[in-house]
C-alpha cells in the first residue's frame, strides 16, 4: 500500500464553464484509523453531474471533496469492517479515507457483478433513474418514455429500467451520431436522436409521433420546452438534472410553455435521489436477475489514474462519457 495518501481540493469558485484550474491536488501521510473507524484504501470513484452544482456553493474551499467511491479497507479498528472488506462510501476525490462502519456500505460479492456496478446502474446513478421512473413518473406499462442526455449514466440506466417495467416506446435524444447508435443498437431504446442536428421539438416530434407520458429530464431548457410541448395529458415529468444551464452566468428563462402544464393536467416534479434511498433494495431485486442474464448493461467510461480524475470530471460535463463515468484509482 502506497504510504502517502493524495487528495483534490477545490480552491476557487468557476465562472462559467470550470476549466480544471479551481482544483489542487494534495499529499499528507496515508492516515492512522482511530478506535471505531478503519482505512480505506480506494479503488474506484465516481464523478457525476451533480458535482458541477457543488462546485458554486455545496463544496467548502480548500477541503476535502464528497464523492461516490468504492474501497477496500485496509486497516481496521472496528468490529464492524474486517480488512479486506469491499465497501462502498461518499469520501470521493481521494485515494485514502477513514470511514466509521455507520458511514459505508459492505458490497456483496454477487457472481457476474463487478464492483463498479454499485456506482453505476446498482448504485445512485440507477437508483436515480429507477425513483424517477417509478415513483415520481409513476410510469405505466405500455406507455412512451422521453429521456434527455439519454446516453450518460442516469440516461442510460432509465431507458433500460423503462423498458424492463413495460414501457411501450422508450425515445432519448443524446449529443453525437455514435451515441444514437449506442442507445438504439446496444441498450434498447425503440429511437433517438443527435440534439444538435436540428430543431429539438421537431425531432422528438418525429421519434414520439403520438406524445409522450413521461419525461426524464437530465438537461432542461430547450429539452423541458420540448418535452411539454410533446406530452399527453396527465402526462409526468421526472425532473433530476439540469446539465444544460449549470455553466449559465445568468438563471435561464422558464419554458416558454409552461402553461402547458395547465391545459394537459401534466405533472412536473423535482427530486433529489437522497430522499429516496429506501428503494436500493427493489432496485436491486428487479436489476440483479437483468444484468445476470445480459438483459441490462451496465455501461461505464472509465478513466485511469488518480492524477487524471480532474480530466474525467471535465470530460463528463462536455458530454465524452458513455454511460457511468468513473475513475480508477491505480495507476495514479
Amino acid at each position: 500500500m502506497s504510504q502517502t495518501a493524495r487528495s483534490v481540493q477545490q480552491v476557487s469558485r468557476p465562472r462559467g464553464r470550470p476549466t480544471g484550474a479551481e482544483f489542487v491536488f494534495t499529499e499528507e501521510p496515508v492516515p492512522v484509523p482511530r478506535r471505531g473507524t478503519a482505512l480505506v484504501e480506494n479503488e474506484l470513484l465516481s464523478v457525476d453531474p451533480y458535482m458541477r452544482e457543488n462546485m458554486d456553493a455545496g463544496w467548502d474551499l480548500s477541503a476535502p471533496l464528497e464523492g461516490r467511491s468504492i474501497g477496500r479497507v485496509t486497516d481496521s479498528r472496528t468490529p464492524g469492517l474486517e480488512e479486506g472488506d469491499l465497501v462502498f462510501h461518499r469520501q470521493g476525490w481521494r485515494t485514502h479515507a477513514v470511514v466509521s462502519p455507520e458511514d459505508v456500505r459492505v458490497l456483496p460479492q454477487t457472481p457476474g457483478v463487478p464492483p463498479e456496478t454499485y456506482l453505476g446502474i446498482l448504485g445512485g446513478t440507477g437508483l436515480t433513474a429507477y425513483v424517477a421512473l417509478s415513483r415520481i413518473a409513476r410510469l405505466a406499462p405500455g406507455e412512451t418514455v422521453y429521456i434527455s442526455a439519454a446516453a450518460g449514466g442516469v440516461g442510460s440506466a432509465a431507458g433500460q429500467l423503462a423498458r424492463l417495467m413495460g414501457a411501450g416506446r422508450v425515445v432519448g435524444s443524446t449529443g453525437s451520431p455514435a451515441k444514437v447508435r449506442l442507445l438504439t443498437g446496444e441498450l434498447g431504446f425503440d429511437a433517438a436522436f443527435d440534439h444538435r442536428e436540428g430543431r429539438l421539438a421537431e425531432q422528438l416530434a418525429k421519434a414520439a409521433p403520438d406524445g409522450i407520458d413521461v419525461y426524464v429530464d437530465n438537461v432542461g431548457g430547450e429539452h423541458l420546452e420540448a418535452a411539454i410541448g410533446a406530452m399527453r395529458e396527465f402526462g409526468r415529468i421526472a425532473w433530476c438534472g439540469a446539465i444544460s444551464q449549470y455553466d449559465a452566468a445568468e438563471p435561464p428563462p422558464a419554458p416558454r410553455n409552461l402553461f402547458d402544464l395547465v391545459e394537459r393536467s401534466v405533472r412536473l416534479e423535482g427530486f433529489l435521489v437522497r430522499n429516496h434511498r429506501d428503494k436500493q433494495d427493489e432496485l436491486e431485486q428487479l436489476l440483479l436477475p437483468a444484468l445476470a442474464s445480459g438483459a441490462v448493461t451496465d455501461r461505464h467510461t472509465v478513466t485511469e489514474g488518480f492524477d487524471r480524475i480532474v480530466d474525467a470530471f471535465l470530460g463528463m460535463l462536455a458530454g465524452g462519457n458513455t454511460g457511468k463515468a468513473t475513475v480508477r484509482v491505480v495507476g495514479s
